[in-house]
């Protein structure tokens, strides 16, 4: 179980919070993709989408994960919402060896929380758009190599063991 291990799921379903409490489990160092972007090119994703296009920003985002795995310093990595859905980011993180895992949150849950969120969701600013965006991204994110359900009454501890148990089963 040595990593690196990467947490993808639709916005709202809960990857920053696992991933944290994953770190903490594993003892591992843990970096936030979003939270990586943003420090870096002085805007937020949603500000990159919003005044760039996600074309661009997806660039962005691929060159910066990239950079996360040459460096290696993280064992945890939590992905932005839309980062799997991207090929070439499925391919990187299979290539540097990691294990994917998809945190499937059902959609109510996630809404409920992208809804409450002060954080601009230029992805999902309507209940329809995320709606339909949820199902068009469900297919790719059933690709990672690790599904965990995910009712929303978990803490993200317990997602984490959930995690860990999985990993030591294989």
């Amino acid at each position: 179980m040595k990593g690196p291990f990467v947490i993808t799921g639709f916005m709202g379903c809960g990857k920053s919070e696992v991933a944290r409490s994953l770190a903490i489990q594993l003892k591992a160092a843990m970096v936030d993709l979003d939270q990586v972007i943003t420090a870096e090119e002085g805007r937020s994703p949603a500000e990159l989408i919003s005044e760039d296009g996600e074309p661009a920003f997806r660039t962005i985002e691929n060159r910066i994960l990239t950079r996360v795995f040459l460096e290696g310093s993280a064992r945890v990595i939590s992905l932005g919402g839309g980062a799997w859905i991207e090929s070439s980011n499925r391919e990187l993180i299979q290539r540097q060896g990691a294990t994917s895992i998809w945190i499937d949150t059902p959609f109510e849950i996630c809404w409920s929380r992208i809804e409450t969120d002060s954080n601009d969701r230029p992805l999902g600013r309507t209940r329809e758009q995320a709606s339909a965006l949820f199902d068009h991204r469900r297919p790719t994110y059933a690709l990672a190599d690790v599904c965990l359900p995910a009712t929303g009454d978990e803490s993200a501890d317990d997602l984490a063991t959930r995690i860990v148990d999985e990993l030591n089963r294989h």
